[in-house]
């Protein structure tokens, strides 16, 4: 059997890709290593872990030695590179962590692919996952394409930045055959309540105030989570070697404009007057660095492996609330203890 290594598994996205590689590849043994640091959840792929064909493995990328004989002793054939510390505020927080996962992190899974790989490169395949964010900000007009150059204004994204320069580099010294995907903003079911759309979903449910930064006309291409991990197994499968596919929603949204869509829709769903969840709308101190606006042109992938998302914003965002109102316990166990600290750290200090 072919063996694929997913990173980061049991989070968000991580967890929308290892299911779908699992439901979809019963030939193929699926491995899912993750930390489990708090945004890592094995209750994100609950359905699927007593699979034949999938593995669980506990391990930190940091954590070289490890990496090594990790690969050593499975002989991986493909690496599908998920593992991030994702939260811009985290990063202007804390951004030595964001180098060490993000970076550091990356530099010991490509080294250890090299080492196995070093013999043949056939049908082997290292596929780096990256975000929208290393171009920097956009105007008013135009789109983030491959071709765009990048100018990561936070340290999350120059993290990112660095990794995707990384993984390219690796291909043109070493041969190592790798594909990148730079993607919008993912939203869906199983989101960590860090993110803007999970937070104000549960910040509405508990009547919190809505926080958010500066005027609210920060611009946003939405995507929705399943449609990015149809993308990746595109992009894993057909994609070409050394190539770059730019993956977004079509879903350009002011923060503020989807914030009144979303709480005109919670209103409905929890059965409040109109108008009632719009009144915890709370305006905060803008963060630093704010990029105004990201938007992504997804022609590429769309002409060379027939991509594009299969539902629209409003509709994804209806399966969304769905998820979150018929999963209350598991939002209630993830934004319990150490969640609740950083909350008030973040929002209310």
């Amino acid at each position: 059997m072919r063996k694929i290594l997913i990173t980061g598994g049991a989070g968000f996205i991580g967890s929308h890709v290892v299911r779908r590689f699992v439901n979809n590849y019963p030939n193929v043994q699926i491995f899912n290593l993750d930390a489990l640091t708090y945004a890592g959840n094995l209750e994100n792929i609950k359905d699927i872990e007593q699979a034949p064909h999938y593995t669980f493995i506990k391990g930190d990328i940091t954590d070289a030695p490890f990496i090594d004989a990790l690969f050593q002793q499975h002989q991986f054939d493909g690496v599908i590179h998920l593992a991030a510390e994702s939260h811009v505020d985290r990063s202007i927080t804390d951004p030595l962590a964001f180098v060490k996962t993000n970076v550091i992190g990356t530099m010991n899974l490509l080294n250890a692919s090299r080492a196995i790989w070093k013999d043949s490169t056939e049908g082997k395949r290292f596929y780096h996952i990256s975000t929208d964010e290393v171009y920097g900000t956009l105007g008013a007009t135009g789109l983030f394409t491959e071709a765009s150059s990048y100018e990561p204004n936070s340290p999350y994204s120059a993290s990112k930045a660095a990794s995707d320069h990384f993984v390219r580099a690796y291909g043109e010294t070493y041969g190592l055959p790798y594909v990148i995907t730079n993607c919008s903003n993912n939203y869906g079911p199983n989101h960590f309540p860090e993110k803007l759309i999970p937070l104000f979903i549960n910040n509405i449910i508990h009547n919190k105030p809505l926080p958010v930064y500066g005027d609210g006309n920060y611009t946003r291409d939405w995507l929705f989570v399943i449609d990015h991990a149809i993308a990746i197994d595109l992009v894993f499968h057909q994609g070409k070697n050394h190539e770059t596919y730019n993956i977004g929603g079509f879903n350009e949204w002011k923060n503020i404009d989807l914030v009144h869509l979303l709480c005109q829709k919670m209103d409905v769903k929890l059965n409040r007057p109109v108008g009632t969840s719009a009144q915890l709308i709370t305006y905060v101190k803008d963060r630093p660095g704010h990029d105004l606006r990201y938007a992504i042109d997804a022609t590429k992938i769309n002409k060379d492996l027939g991509w594009k998302p299969s539902v629209t914003f409003e509709q994804g965002l209806e399966k969304t609330i769905e998820w979150f109102l018929s999963n209350e316990e598991w939002l209630s166990s993830v934004t319990s203890g150490e969640y609740q600290r950083y909350y008030e750290k973040q929002y209310l200090s």
